[in-house]
């Protein structure tokens, strides 16, 4: 699928043009495990959950690793990322290597993301951007809300997709990398979500809400101890502009390390590519 924005005469393709015309999510994340096992009424769970993006405010940063997945034409394909988040200032860094192509090579350089409030910084684009070149792109204008588009989903946005839950179950205590966490399962509706989104991420949210092919998003979160997420996985659909019907992307966070330092710089104006981006 290739999503093209036009701002201010400058054309910008999503990052997963370069994956079978599709884009890709998978993000995993880990949630608190503030509910109590046996008590929990039937919205408890929504609330824990509603609350758990302020969780990751508390603790101020961690490092992410996001997979997007998705099946099409009997071919499964894959990308991933690593990175930092600092969850005050809402800023990221994240370095996302594409899938090989379909003959087994890989030719595509790791593409570096900076996330920011409203905004998507990434280097190494390719197509025809200079090396030395950001390209910068209004998540609000997005139809996901960037929260496909860019390879990997937003950590804090994906944590405040969460703010939209409205209903969800307690399934039981696992472990996610050593860490004992409390799984829940849910739904969440992404106008919800945009009404109760910090500034940064309402327009994304109330993006994505209208150009998903339903607002609807089925999750899987596992939350600490201390509420934090610590893997999450939210399944987006939407409608792919070259087949007919919708298209299912899974996108899986896991978020680790709580505390690491992070030091984004966002680009300054003359850094930004303003020419035309080739498919």
């Amino acid at each position: 699928m290739v999503e093209r924005q036009h701002r201010g005469g400058v054309g910008v393709v999503a990052l997963a043009a370069t994956v079978a015309g599709v884009m890709v999510c998978a993000t995993g994340c880990t949630g608190s495990g503030a509910a109590a096992e046996s008590s929990h009424t039937a919205a408890a769970p929504a609330e824990v959950l509603r609350q758990a993006s302020k969780s990751l405010v508390r603790a101020g940063s961690s490092k992410a690793h996001t997979s997007m997945e998705m099946a099409t034409g009997g071919t499964r394909v894959t990308i991933r990322g690593e990175g930092v988040y600092d969850y005050r200032r809402q800023v990221g860094r994240l370095k996302v290597r594409l899938p090989e192509d379909p003959a087994g090579a890989d030719g595509h350089r790791p593409i570096t993301e900076l996330l920011a409030p409203g905004a998507l910084y990434m280097k190494n684009r390719g197509a025809g951007v200079p090396a030395d070149k950001w390209v910068r792109v209004d998540t609000a204008t997005l139809s996901d809300g960037n929260l496909v588009t860019g390879g990997a989903t937003d950590p804090f946005a994906a944590a405040e997709v969460l703010r939209g839950t409205r209903e969800a179950t307690y399934v039981g205590t696992t472990s996610v990398a050593g860490t004992s966490v409390r799984h829940y399962r849910g739904t969440a509706d992404l106008d919800k979500a945009a009404e109760r989104a910090s500034d940064g991420n309402r327009g994304p949210l109330r993006a994505a809400a209208k150009g998903f092919a339903t607002a609807d998003v089925p999750f899987d979160a596992y939350l600490d101890e201390e509420g934090r997420i610590r893997k999450l996985r939210h399944r987006f659909s939407f409608v792919n502009g070259q087949q007919e019907g919708t298209v299912a992307v899974a996108s899986t966070l896991l978020l680790y390390d709580f505390g690491a330092p992070v030091d984004v710089r966002l680009p300054d104006a003359g850094d930004i590519y303003a020419g035309k981006i080739a498919e």
